[in-house]
């Protein structure tokens, strides 16, 4: 990992929880950092993924667990069929619209964690063939999964940003530190 994360207090799980959360994000986010759109949307690996796309994916992935855990209907329902449209930019959809709607998700995530009572409570599973009938989750789980999501896909912008211009995650840490003094 090439931040050190720093839990909010002693003894606060939610809050350890949401800063590993919010440090996996930062690894897809500064993978964006100084490309253009263009650059954005290259694929330059053997995959079909591009930076903009993983981060559109990454946020509608956010999206549709927390409004899963909050049973709420999916504002973004994919199929079989349009799943993959969840990995490109489509339409006037830009790097920084995306940026800015994932923020507005990580907000809302937040905002829904610190809003309910224990993190032990349990929201239910899709009927999805790969999900067990009748489960429930945690919202832990629902924080652990995110941030696995999250840091899956951060190694693969890793490796995609360093294809498009040699940059590394821990030059692109530094770089968003010396920006922040």
């Amino acid at each position: 990992m090439p931040t050190h994360v720093l839990a909010e207090d002693h003894g606060d799980e939610a809050g350890a929880l949401l800063a590993f959360l919010a440090a996996q994000r930062g690894g897809l986010r500064r993978a964006l950092m100084g490309l253009t759109d263009a650059q954005a949307a290259e694929r330059p690996s053997a995959s079909e993924l591009s930076l903009a796309g993983l981060v559109k994916h990454a946020a509608e992935t956010e999206q549709g667990w927390l409004e899963t855990a909050q049973q709420r209907p999916h504002s973004v329902a994919r199929t079989p069929e349009t799943w993959h449209l969840s990995f490109r930019l489509e339409g006037d959809e830009t790097p920084a619209g995306v940026l800015e709607f994932w923020d507005g998700v990580a907000r809302r995530t937040e905002e829904f964690i610190r809003s309910v009572p224990s993190l032990s409570d349990t929201f239910p599973l899709p009927a999805m063939p790969w999900f067990p009938d009748g489960a429930r989750q945690s919202m832990r789980w629902l924080l652990l999964h995110l941030i696995e999501e999250m840091a899956r896909h951060a190694g693969h912008a890793d490796i995609i940003r360093e294809s498009l211009d040699g940059r590394t995650a821990f030059e692109l840490v530094d770089e968003e530190q010396k920006a922040q003094v």
